[in-house]
């Protein structure tokens, strides 16, 4: 009878390890399932699938999404540059999104100026050439949706950023190179100082319209959409405009100062027309006009109160503010 006690022991001993195994088992079957259905860990892939030359994909969100206007070809992040730190996010844009950018910027196209870092106004110059506009920032869906990419992928806020800018270059126009950053106190008062660019070509060019980085130490010159052979481009890295790719790159290093290396220029077009979209981001919030007007106001603005005999304040009787209805661009 001991035996046969000690033996059943045996058996439920046993039994209970491999249930507490079993248990343990399809706990982590379930955990993995999750793990794999959150996009946190992925299969192995074969050789065919690796990820191509200076892929940082897996650095940012999801490029797969389904937002916005069109199909967008496959998706990855390249490094072109670490000085600046710049890279290209081939596919960023669809077809589709392109044309409508273009189509909805045509009608109110206007001569290229730049910024005068006394004044703060748009002023002409020989060193712009090309013709633009800007858009209204969350101007429409689209525009939002694409806006919302930008963000996601920069991890920029939205309203950090200016609105979109759309420019054409024709046969012969340029920009020669310059800082997207200020070096003055009255642009820095709207959001601070500029923080990063993203460049969007909405076009190829069939000849000329590089961007280039004249004072870019060269990372990876084995890159094959670096075009070494442009006259323009011979110091430093240039890239190729292709139709639905964004160059982005930062004006401020890591540390908060700025970037020198971040120089740079549109070479000359010279078979074709190019178009693109910049989109500045800057530190902090970036009042659009609308904004900026609606606070100057607020600020400035002496409320007339309707005061009674006695001289304190009747709320019973209102008082009315009257704003003028406008269009803002």
């Amino acid at each position: 009878m001991a035996k046969d006690g000690r033996h059943s022991r045996a058996l439920n001993r046993k039994s209970s390890s491999f249930t507490i195994i079993l248990a343990i088992l399809v706990m982590m079957s379930f955990v993995l399932l999750m793990l794999l259905s959150l996009g946190i860990l992925s299969l192995p892939i074969t050789s065919q699938h690796f990820p191509k030359a200076n892929d940082i994909s897996s650095l940012i969100r999801s490029s797969q999404r389904t937002d916005g206007l069109g199909e967008r070809g496959e998706q990855w992040t390249e490094v072109l540059s670490w000085e600046p730190r710049a890279f290209i996010y081939h596919n960023f844009l669809s077809k589709e999104e392109c044309k409508y950018l273009i189509k909805i910027a045509k009608p109110r196209m206007k001569k290229s100026t730049v910024v005068d870092s006394k004044t703060g106004r748009s002023t002409d110059s020989r060193v712009r050439t090309s013709s633009g506009t800007f858009l209204r920032r969350g101007q429409d869906k689209i525009v939002s949706d694409i806006e919302k990419r930008i963000a996601d992928f920069t991890f920029i806020p939205v309203e950090h950023g200016e609105g979109l800018q759309i420019l054409h270059y024709e046969v012969g126009q340029k920009y020669e190179p310059h800082f997207d950053y200020f070096l003055d106190e009255f642009n820095t008062k709207n959001g601070g100082q500029r923080i990063a660019t993203l460049l969007m070509y909405l076009t190829d060019v069939e000849e000329g319209g590089e961007t280039v980085f004249p004072n870019a130490n060269r990372n990876f010159s084995s890159v094959s959409w670096l075009d070494e052979s442009v006259e323009c481009g011979k110091k430093g890295i240039s890239v190729k405009p292709k139709m639905g790719d964004a160059l982005l790159f930062w004006s401020m290093k890591p540390d908060a100062t700025l970037d020198p290396s971040s120089l740079h220029g549109g070479c000359p077009v010279i078979k074709g027309d190019k178009w693109s979209s910049t989109k500045w981001m800057h530190v902090g919030h970036h009042h659009v006009k609308a904004e900026q007007e609606i606070l100057s106001l607020l600020g400035s603005l002496k409320m007339r109160l309707e005061v009674g005999e006695s001289g304190s304040f009747e709320p019973s009787r209102p008082c009315t503010l009257h704003v003028e209805n406008r269009k803002y661009n």
